[in-house]
C-alpha cells in the first residue's frame, strides 16, 4: 500500500511501478520506477490533471523538495505533480558500482545500461500513465536532460501528453557527440573569462592550486585521486546562476599552511571531493555520452578527444606559458574513471560503452514536424550546458513549438527562478503569453 505524508501545503504519496527492462521483451526482466505524487492541501486539488516531471541528468533521481518550493507551488495550483525518479535513480532500481555486478562482468553491464536512456524512460512514462491516469493524456516538465526526454516523447508518443514544457533541454536532432563538445568548449572558455573578470583574484589562485597537483598529485581525504584535469571540471559549477560565486568561496580557502609547507586544507578537499564525486549519481558519468548516440558511431570519449582541438584548455601548457588556466565544463572523460573511486570498478563498462556502435534512433524529426501537441521551451542564452544554436535549430522542426530566449537566467533557470519560469511557460501553451 502506498505511503502517504505531510509537508506545509503539500500531501505526498510514495509510488511504485514495475516496468519491464526492455520494454521490447515485456514478459522479461522487470526493474521498479519510484515517483513520489504531491497534491496541494487545497479542497479539490487531487482531482486536477497530472503533470510529470522529468529531472536533468542524466542520473539524477527527481528534486526533493520541502513543500512548495521553488517552481512546485505554481505547478500544484493547477496539477498533481509526480516527481519520477527516472530508472536507475533515487529510490529506482539503483544502478551503480555496488549493484552492476549482480549483472555479471562489464559487458553484462553495458548491455544493461543501455536500456536507461531516454527512449527506455518514456516508455517508462506511458505504462505509467495508463496506471495513473487511466489513460488520458498528461503534461510533462523536462529539466535539461529531462527536456531531451520530452523531445523522444514528442517523437514516439505524443498522444500521452496534454502539453510539453522544456526548460534548458532542447537537444539537436542529429548532432554526434563530437559536436556538441565542438560547440560546447567555445561556450566554457566565455564563462571562465567571465569568472575570471569577475574574480581576477582566481587567476592566480587557479594557478597555485595547479601547480601544486601537479607537483604533489594528492589523494583526497575521501579517496578522489585530484589530478589537474580533474580540479579543471569543476568549472561545471559555471553553468548555474549563482556557480561563479560558489566557485570563488570554494577556491579561496585552498591551501593552509603545515608543518611540512602548504598543503590542500580539509575544507577545499570535502568541497572538491563533494562537487567532483559521482558516488550519487554513477549514470551521469557512464551514460553522459550515450544520451547524444544514435547513428551507429561510437561516441569513443568525444569531449576527450575534441578537447585536443581547443589547445587552450591545456594546463601543462599554460602553466609554462604563464598564462590563465582554463576550467572545463559539462563533459565526462576517460580519467574520471581513475580519479573517483565510485567509478573506478566500471571503468571497463565505460569503455564498452563509449565503443557500443548499435544505439538506435532517438528522435523523428518528420514526426515533430507535424506535432499538434502544445510544447513550450525555455531557452537560456549562451547555456553552458545545452547549445542555444542546436535549440533553436530543433525548435524550428517541431510544429507549433513557442521558445522563450533569455538571458534573464542560466541552466539553472527553473529552480532559481522560482515561479516565474514554469508560468511563463504554462502561459505560452496555453496561449496567454
Amino acid at each position: 500500500m502506498a505511503a502517504t505524508y505531510r509537508q506545509p501545503g503539500v500531501v505526498l504519496t510514495d509510488r511504485l511501478f514495475t516496468v519491464p527492462l526492455d520494454h521490447d521483451r515485456p514478459e522479461g526482466e522487470q526493474i521498479e520506477v519510484y515517483g513520489r505524487e504531491v497534491v496541494a492541501t487545497d479542497p479539490g486539488a487531487g482531482d486536477r490533471p497530472w503533470l510529470v516531471y522529468l529531472e536533468g541528468g542524466p542520473g539524477f533521481g527527481a528534486r526533493r523538495f520541502v513543500g512548495r518550493e521553488a517552481w512546485l507551488g505554481r505547478a500544484l495550483r493547477d496539477y498533481r505533480v509526480l516527481l519520477l525518479d527516472q530508472r536507475g535513480t533515487g529510490r529506482s532500481t539503483p544502478a551503480d558500482r555496488q549493484t552492476l555486478p549482480l549483472r555479471g562482468g562489464p559487458r553484462e553491464q553495458a548491455d544493461y545500461l543501455a536500456h536507461f536512456r531516454s527512449d527506455a524512460i518514456v516508455r517508462d512514462c506511458e505504462l505509467i500513465r495508463e496506471t495513473l491516469t487511466g489513460g488520458a493524456p498528461w503534461a510533462v516538465l523536462g529539466q535539461s536532460f529531462g527536456g531531451f526526454c520530452v523531445t523522444r516523447y514528442l517523437s514516439s508518443a505524443p498522444e500521452g501528453l496534454s502539453a510539453a514544457l522544456l526548460t534548458g533541454g532542447l537537444p539537436s536532432l542529429d548532432a554526434h557527440a563530437d559536436d556538441v563538445y565542438r560547440a560546447a568548449y567555445p561556450r566554457i572558455e566565455r564563462k571562465v573569462s567571465a569568472h575570471y573578470a569577475r574574480y581576477p583574484q582566481d587567476v592566480d589562485r587557479v594557478r597555485r592550486i595547479a601547480e601544486h597537483l601537479a607537483d604533489y598529485r594528492p589523494v583526497l581525504n575521501g579517496g578522489y585521486r585530484l589530478t589537474v584535469e580533474a580540479f579543471q571540471s569543476l568549472g561545471i559549477m559555471l553553468g548555474g546562476g549563482e556557480g561563479s560565486h560558489r566557485l570563488h568561496y570554494l577556491l579561496e580557502n585552498a591551501f593552509v599552511r603545515t608543518a611540512t609547507g602548504p598543503r590542500l586544507s580539509d575544507a577545499f578537499q570535502e568541497a572538491a571531493q563533494g562537487a567532483l564525486s559521482y558516488a550519487a549519481h554513477p549514470l551521469y558519468a557512464l551514460l553522459h555520452e550515450a544520451i547524444y548516440a544514435q547513428d551507429h558511431r561510437p561516441t569513443g570519449w568525444a569531449a576527450e578527444r575534441v578537447r585536443a582541438e581547443f589547445p587552450q584548455f591545456d594546463a601543462e601548457k599554460a602553466l609554462a606559458s604563464g598564462t590563465p588556466v582554463l576550467f572545463t565544463g559539462e563533459s565526462v572523460h576517460p580519467w574520471a574513471f581513475h580519479c573517483d573511486p565510485s567509478l573506478a570498478p566500471l571503468r571497463e563498462t565505460a569503455e564498452l560503452l563509449a565503443q557500443r556502435t548499435d544505439w538506435a534512433p532517438l528522435y523523428d524529426p518528420a514526426r515533430l514536424e507535424r506535432n499538434e501537441v502544445p510544447v513550450a521551451a525555455a531557452v537560456y542564452h549562451d547555456d553552458m550546458y545545452v547549445d542555444t544554436a542546436h535549440s533553436l535549430r530543433t525548435a524550428r522542426t517541431v510544429r507549433g513549438l513557442r521558445t522563450w530566449v533569455t538571458d534573464e537566467f542560466e541552466h539553472d533557470g527553473l529552480r532559481a527562478g522560482g515561479e516565474r519560469v514554469l508560468d511563463r511557460l504554462l502561459g505560452l501553451v496555453r496561449g496567454e503569453a
